[in-house]
């Protein structure tokens, strides 16, 4: 079965860099893009970053430009977002995310969640 699992997550001063990782398994990871969402308490999960199944275009939200690099590695089957001069608003769980097609359409798949928190 298909399972992501994320880690990498911690408390960080802010201006201080964390790299996060997700391990998947159960589909063939380097022929879908992937997906970082996070989801900050009170607020709707949203999505951070995202690749494409070879790793050849990224795409971030506006908020994290400049400052995160989502990357991957096909050959570990793992994907990986790289963050740096972190702020008390990246504060979050962070997930990794995948859309497999199905017979009716796209399914979405989640990790556990990572919790990163910024805070002097």
């Amino acid at each position: 079965q298909v399972q992501l699992v994320e880690s990498g997550g911690g408390l960080v001063q802010p201006g201080g860099s964390l790299r996060l990782s997700c391990a998947a398994s159960g589909f063939t990871f380097s022929n879908y893009g992937m997906n970082w969402y996070r989801q900050a308490p009170g607020k709707e999960r949203e999505l951070v970053a995202a690749i494409t199944s070879a790793g050849g275009s990224t795409n971030y939200a506006d908020s994290v430009k400049g400052r995160f690099t989502i990357s991957r590695d096909n050959a570990k089957n793992t994907l990986y977002l790289q963050m740096n001069n972190l702020n008390p608003e990246d504060t979050a769980v962070y997930y990794c995310n995948v859309a497999l097609p199905t017979g009716w359409g796209r399914v979405g798949y989640w990790g556990q969640g990572t919790q990163v928190t910024v805070s002097s």
